[in-house]
């Protein structure tokens, strides 16, 4: 049970970044190079247009001690709520689970068990087992990195390389590196890193085949590779909807089913 609300969380870390590729696309003739701020206002007044998500796909985990393979139905509504369900052969439904600002719920359909608890639980961190705030955490999975916080803040490096722009923060607070690619024409990011000076922090996620909704550029496949636990979570998109009406999260925990506080 437990490796299953690990993979549900842990798959929260990274599909926030998919949205960040979600940017209108650029005319192949001529691109403008845009400065550091340009490119940051850009990038954020995107993310800021994308108010609601719902998306189908498959989800592969590989680590140490988990290898598996579901189908997934997620939706996420700004500004606090993901909402997800895991389905096995045939359709079955396995789990599903909400996360919001202030706490989280994991159902268990096959136990009829529902597990609780708070997102700035000590609990929520250590399954997370990265030091990022909920907020971190919903950018993370619909993709839409959150850079309101660098609005005002030159990036420590910024690079035009070939055909991307490299942006690299620090934070010295908590040690904490990270290094977003940005490609030139689309303006999507295509791969961002995080990590921590001690290295219990190493992350890596790659975002790809790109397809254009209401003129925004978003990736139907998401690879994250979290070296510092040895894992790597592979997303493929079926179908997405973004900014719809019928878009709502749908959740009800079973009269009979067995509660247990996290």
């Amino acid at each position: 049970m437990k490796k299953i609300l690990f993979s549900f969380l842990f798959l929260v870390t990274l599909i926030e970044l998919t949205l960040t590729g979600c940017v209108p696309s650029q005319p192949t003739e001529e691109v403008e190079i845009l400065s550091s701020d340009r490119l940051i206002n850009r990038l954020e007044a995107n993310r800021r247009r994308i108010r609601n998500f719902e998306g189908q796909g498959t989800i592969t985990v590989n680590s140490s001690t988990l290898q598996t393979s579901a189908t997934f139905k997620v939706v996420m509504i700004k500004p606090d709520s993901v909402y997800i369900t895991f389905f096995g052969p045939f359709g079955i439904e396995l789990a599903q689970a909400v996360v919001t600002n202030s706490g989280f719920i994991f159902y268990d359909a096959l136990q009829n068990t529902a597990y609780t608890g708070k997102s700035d639980s000590d609990a929520l961190q250590n399954i997370f087992r990265i030091n990022l705030s909920f907020g971190d955490i919903v950018d993370a999975f619909t993709g839409s990195v959150n850079l309101s916080s660098n609005l005002y803040k030159s990036p420590d490096k910024f690079e035009v390389i070939y055909d991307k722009y490299i942006l690299t923060y620090i934070n010295p607070d908590d040690a904490l590196t990270s290094v977003y690619k940005i490609d030139i024409r689309k303006l999507g990011i295509t791969e961002y890193t995080l990590k921590s000076d001690d290295g219990l922090i190493d992350l890596e996620g790659k975002y790809s085949d790109f397809q254009l909704i209401e003129n925004v550029a978003i990736p139907y496949k998401i690879t994250v590779l979290n070296r510092a636990d040895n894992q790597k979570i592979d997303v493929e998109y079926r179908k997405i909807s973004v900014n719809k009406k019928d878009i709502a999260i749908d959740f009800k925990i079973p009269d009979d089913a067995t509660i247990v506080k996290w």
